[in-house]
This record gives structure tokens, sequence and C-alpha cells, in this order.
């Protein structure tokens, strides 16, 4: 039905008493309700002059009256009458009965509509710009905002928790935030299924007011709230944030996006910021800003499910960033980060990455930044993920790229433990030489994984690769842990650059220089091997550490290598090594060089252990070698100076097969130490080559069936069958249909071979020469 359109005087006019008046008669005046005083009409909707609607129930009304002086108008409700001028009466109009309050924008206007029940809230309408304060009256209050306008906001006050229902509200506010809730009471954002809604602000803010205090009301984003923020729904939110200094979106409480899309175009600081922290169970959230993607602030950064994508391409900027901790336990992450020094996740507490897809790329570079001494320099990485505290992987799906200079994959500066997920991370750039803050000539390069303390990978899948000058998979200033006693995980490591020279090398010694290389695993603390299966290729080192390694099981191959295990401390117990190398596949050594005993120590006690090396050592050690048990077998250089295997101690060998190759290097060459326990043989021939060397006992059981891979000059054997007063008959040629590993064969059978020796074994060492 229509509404009664008078003004003032005429809708006195057409209300002709001053005395009680029947609602049903009054109300059919106005043709809302029918004459025989039943309603046919939900509500009474009362149109104001400042453009605020009332939403009145004709069931809560029992009569309509005027005031003295027929310039007020009384809705007289059991135990309640409620007075409006005339003067402020526009029209009134049939309606439903609503308990939310409704928001209608139209270009440079808007309305809002209000229940009955709420008519003692301050609404103040000034064009498109609306205030409500609902100062202390009951909530939770729902609110429908709707329409569209250039101009316009809409700003809540009040002490009561509230719902906004975005119901395809296109809002823009060329002076401030489009949506303002200055209510320390939580917001919840809903954006009803099939809408789209969007949201945004202007370049420069008007000043905002001021309280009593003289302290300003704080407008930071395009979308702000002082309390909790939720946003949930299946509808789509955008927001365009373009004010100077100021956020996308922005709360001084926490944020939680429970369902929904939502877009944050730009933002000239932070997309999402958030003082207490930041929650995503769901949705799906994409950022583009100028400074951080997600700041948290002090609260954590909690993840469980939904799909984020940051793309952010400024210097020194966060794609998450909390002060707190960062936990990812579902959902989806996919972030771009542009700009030098720049991080991907960046936590000052704890972060832990339980489950989820995580996936990072990374192309900005490392920034050298003043110490504040002229010419030094502290480096500031571009990183993908780090970590100011521990780190734990547990579950998660990582895929990293770091594309920049010195660009780095995950970092810790605490420890970094991980059990389980997977984790895949690439980079590309190289190093530079720079002068460190204590005046010392440094480099700064690329890392896949790296941390301050002490690294234990435990279980999981791990595939680093790294391509760049000086580049290396994984570092760590403390000790490094791989597998536990019962499970492992599968890790991969590939370096591929070149070394960077930091101090050239004098004369003709090139280990006098310092350089920055592309060491695979490289530990300043102790590194031990339990379980797992580990496979290495580098353009230097395999495994390096200052204090010593330690392999305790497990499969360890090193595939290529210029030094294959590098410590002070060497230790095999058991599992699976094979080393290919182009200088020592072992080497024990404190870093001193030289040709005395510097009491460094490669012990082999059990396992089975394979080297290859083109032109370096296959076991080295600048001090002592002692074999208890297991399988080495050493393939060594075709040509000298190298050998298959040098001491500058003693080498005592008491357990185990050892067989080693090398090439005739003169008075270089080293069978085991005659104090030893257990017999070993030296053979000797220039008919050696890369034919078979077989060795049997008088009963003709195979001692060994052994093929060199390069052209050899000498062979080393010791085995436990070795006996004293037993005669053994060496070949050489011939074939064998055995299984064939680094040349040692096992099992099958060994024919037409040359006998080159027949012997008895007497001394400790023996030498043979033919």
């Amino acid at each position: 039905m229509p509404g009664i359109h008078k003004r003032g005087n005429d809708l006195k006019t057409l209300i002709k008493t001053s005395t009680k008046v029947a609602l049903p008669l009054l109300a059919s005046t106005a043709g809302l309700l029918t004459v025989h005083g039943q309603s046919s009409q939900e509500a009474i909707q009362i149109h104001q002059t400042n453009r605020v609607i009332l939403t009145v129930p004709t069931a809560a009304l029992d009569s309509l009256t005027f005031g003295a002086g027929h310039d007020t108008l009384l809705l007289h409700q059991t135990g309640n009458t409620r007075a409006i001028p005339l003067s402020k009466i526009d029209s009134l109009s049939p309606s439903v009965v609503t308990d939310t309050i409704k928001v209608h924008y139209q270009g440079d206007n808007a309305t809002v509509n209000l229940p009955l029940e709420l008519a003692d809230m301050d609404v103040h309408i000034d064009g498109a710009l609306v205030t409500i304060d609902a100062g202390q009256l009951e909530g939770p209050l729902v609110f429908v905002l709707e329409g569209h306008s250039d101009n316009g906001c809409f700003k809540r006050y009040g002490t009561q928790k509230a719902t906004l229902v975005l119901n395809n509200l296109q809002l823009a506010n060329p002076s401030g935030p489009a949506i303002n809730s200055q209510s320390r009471k939580s917001t919840t954002i809903v954006l009803p299924s099939q809408t789209n809604n969007s949201l945004a602000d202007g370049l420069i803010y008007a000043s905002p007011p001021t309280s009593s205090e003289g302290i300003a009301e704080d407008q930071k984003a395009a979308l702000f709230c002082e309390g909790n923020l939720i946003i949930k729904g299946e509808g789509s939110l955008f927001v365009t944030g373009t004010g100077n200094e100021a956020h996308g979106i922005s709360t001084d409480d926490a944020f939680h996006l429970a369902t929904g899309n939502l877009t944050i175009s730009s933002a000239t600081k932070d997309g999402l910021h958030a003082n207490d922290g930041v929650r995503v169970s769901g949705g799906n959230l994409t950022i583009r800003a100028t400074g951080d993607g997600i700041d948290a602030d002090a609260g954590s950064y909690i993840q469980s499910g939904g799909q984020v994508t940051l793309v952010l391409p400024s210097n020194d900027v966060k794609g998450i960033a909390t002060d707190s901790c960062l936990l990812v336990s579902g959902g989806n992450l996919n972030l771009t980060v542009n700009g030098a020094q720049a991080k991907g996740l960046k936590s000052k507490l704890d972060m832990t990455l339980s489950g989820g897809t995580i996936t990072v790329v990374t192309s900005g570079a490392a920034v050298l930044q003043t110490t504040g001494v002229s010419g030094r320099f502290d480096p500031s990485y571009c990183t993908a993920i780090k970590c100011d505290a521990n780190l734990s992987l547990n579950g998660a799906t990582l895929d990293i790229t770091c594309t920049g200079l010195a660009g780095r994959g995950v970092s810790s500066d605490g420890t970094l433990v991980m059990t389980a997920g997977s984790l895949k991370v690439t980079t590309s750039g190289g190093g530079a030489k720079y002068t460190n803050s204590i005046g010392v000539a440094d480099a700064y390069t690329a890392c896949c994984l790296s941390s301050n303390q002490a690294v234990s990978l435990q279980g999981g899948t791990i595939n680093l690769t790294s391509s760049g000058a000086g580049g290396k998979g994984i570092k760590t200033d403390g000790t490094l842990t791989l597998g536990l006693p019962t499970q492992g995980p599968t890790l991969s490591v590939t370096t591929k650059g070149s070394k960077i020279t930091i101090t050239a090398s004098t004369g003709q010694r090139e280990d006098n220089g310092t350089y920055a290389e592309a060491k695979a695993i490289k530990a300043n603390g102790a590194l031990t091997i339990h379980q797992g299966n580990y496979t290495i290729s580098s353009t230097d080192d395999g495994l390096k550490s200052d204090v010593s390694v330690t392999i305790n099981g497990g499969t360890t191959a090193i595939n290529k290598s210029t030094e294959g295990i590098e410590a002070p401390l060497l230790t095999v117990n058991d599992g699976d090594v094979s080393i290919i190398s182009s200088d020592d596949c072992f080497n024990a050594t404190k870093g001193n060089g030289g040709e005395q005993n510097d009491g460094s120590y490669l012990y082999l006690k059990g396992g089975k252990i394979f080297t290859s090396t083109t032109s370096g050592d296959g076991l080295d050690s600048n001090g002592n070698i002692a074999m208890s048990g297991g399988t080495v077998i050493v393939q060594g250089p075709s040509s000298q100076p190298e050998v298959g295997m040098d001491y500058n101690g003693t080498f005592q060998i008491t357990g185990g097969l050892l067989a080693v190759t090398g090439p005739n290097s003169g008075n270089m060459i080293q069978s085991t130490s005659s104090s030893s326990t257990q017999y070993a043989i030296l053979v000797k021939s220039s008919s050696i080559g890369t034919n078979l060397v077989h060795l049997q006992d008088a009963d003709g059981n195979d001692l060994l069936t052994l093929k060199p891979l390069r052209s050899a000059y000498y062979v080393v054997i010791s085995s436990p069958q070795l006996t004293s007063g037993v005669t053994y008959s060496l070949y050489v040629g011939g074939s064998s249909t055995g299984t064939v590993v680094n040349g040692y064969y096992t099992g099958g059978s060994y024919t037409g071979g040359s006998l080159k020796k027949s012997f008895t074994l007497t001394n400790k060492n023996t030498t043979l020469s033919f």
C-alpha cells in the first residue's frame, strides 16, 4: 500500500483529532491498516527529515495521539510513550518487522532505518557520511550496509558487539576510512553468498575528532576497527587502500578470517595490520601492499585453513610478520616477495609449521647495512622464512624459490627441528665479497637452510638446491643432527656454484687464501648422522664440520664433491656410505696443513664404505686412522702425487675388510701400520691397471675380487680372513659373475685370471711386487 507523504501541517490536517485515536482508524486513513481493526501490515515506517527511518511494529503499538499543540506524534506502547515532532516526519509507509539497522547509500546521500527499540540511538547523517553512536544500549547490534557511494562512510561508536552485513555495498570515502568502528567491542563483518562488496579510502584523511584530553581518534585504514574484527560469509569483499600512511585493513585488537573472499588490492602501508594477532581458519585472502602483507604485531599469526596469497614488491617488508609466535597447521600460503632484504614469513618468537602448503618466491637481494663504522657492514638478507627464535617443521609442505643476490630459504636464530612434512628450497642468486663489522674481509652468500644454533632433521622429505656462487645447502653455527636412531629423513642437497675469493692465495699454495665455497652441508659444531637417506652433490665439500662428523647408520651417498667429508674427527660406526670426489673423500684435519701429525682422527668401525676420487686421497688423515670393522673399498686417483690413502700418524687396523687402489706415487704409497693386529698385503705391479685383482686362500675360498676404476699401480688388502702361515694366491685379470659396487664384487664366481703370486703370510705387513 502507498504511504503518507505529507509534511508538518498537512499531516495534522489529515489527522483531525487531538484526543486518543483508535489505531485502526488512523492507520486506515494512512493506508496502512484495514478499517476492520486487524493489521494487514507488520510495521509502519516513519520517514524523518534527517533521513533516519523508524520501523514501528504494529503489534507493539497501542495507539497514536497528538501531543499538546498538535505538533507532536505520540506512539503509545504498553508502559512506554515515544514522541516525535511532526516537523521531523517526512512520510509514513508500510514495512515488515526487523531488528536490524539498515544503512542504505545512494550516491551522495544515505538513509538509516532503525527499529523502534533503537530509536534513542544517536544517528548523524551528512550527505553519505553516516555516524551512529549506540551509547550503552543493549547489544549485540546488527547493521545491514547496502548501496553505492563514492563519497560516504560508516562510523560507529558504542559499548556493544556488532555485526555488519555487507549487502552488495560499494563504499568509498575520499577523506578517511570507508568503515570506521570506534567501539572497542568486536565487529563481525558478514559477506552474504553471491554478494560483491568494496571499500576504499582516499589519499589524504581529514583530521579526526579529538577527546577532551586532546587525543585524536585512530583512523588507520580503509577498514578500521578499535576492537576485534571478524570476517565471515560466502561473498566477496574488495578493499582498496590508498590513504597516505594507512593500511588496507587495521584493527587495534585481533583479526580473524573465518570464511569469505577478501581481497586487499592495495595499501600504502600494510595490507592487513592487527595489533593483537591474526587468525585465518578459512576463506580466501589476497593482498597486494606497499608495506607488509600481514602484520600481526604483538599477537600471533595462526592459520589452520583457508587460502592466503600475498604479493609484495617493496624493499624491507614482510609477507607475514609477528612480534610473537607464528603457527601454520593447515590451509595454503602463497607468497611472492620481490624487494631487497624482504622476508616471506617472519616471527620474533617461535615458529611452528605443522600442516598446510606454503609456497614462497623471493627475488630480492641482500643489502649491506652500515655498522656505524665507515667501510664496515652487516648483510641483511632477503629470506623466505625467517624465525628469530626456534623453528619447528613438523608436517607442512614447503616450496621455496629464491633468485636474488644471496637470497636465503629458511633461517632460524634459534634451534631448527624438522620431524615431518616436505621442504623444497631452490636458491640461484650468487654472493659477493664485503668487509664485515669487525673489519675483516668476508662474503655474503645464498643458503637454503641455516641456523645460528642446533639443527635436527629427524624426518620428512627435504630437497635443497643452490646454484649461485658460494651458495650452501645447509649451514649451522651449532650442531647438526640428521635422523634419529630409529628413523630419519630423505634429504637431497645439491650445490652448483663456484667459490668466491675473499683473500687470494700467495705463491703456489691455494690453501692459504680464504674463500666462500659452495658447500653442501656445513656445521660449526658436531655433525651426526643416525638413520635416513642422504644424497649429496656439491661443487665443494659434501659434509664439513669444524668439530666432528659421526655416522651411525642410514645411507649417505655423496655423488659429487671436491672433498667428501671433512672434520678434525671422523667416525663411521655403521651405515652405507659412498663418496665420489675430485679431492679427498675422507679428510680428517684440523686445518693446519703440512705433513706433521696434527692429532686429527679417522675412525672406521663398521658399515659399508665406498669411496672414489679422481685427484685426491680416498682416505686422508693429517693425524691417524683406526679401523676395527666394516667394509671399506677405496678407489684412488690415476696419477701421483695423490694416493689411495694418506696419513701423517698411524693406521691401526684391528678388524674389517679394507681394499685400496692407487697410482705409482713412489714413497708416498702407504699400507696399514705394522703395529696393527690385523694382517695386510701391499700389492705393487704395473700390470694391474684396470684389471681384476683376485685373492683366494689355499682351499679356493674367495677373499677379494676388485676391479680398479682407474688405472692402478698398487692395491692394499686387509681382511680378518688373512692368517699367519696360510698360503694365498693372487690373480690379475679374468672375470667375475658377482654383483659389483665401486669395483668390489660379491657373490658369483671368478674365472680366467693369471696367477701372479702364491705366498704365505708371516708378517703383519706383506709387500708383493711383480
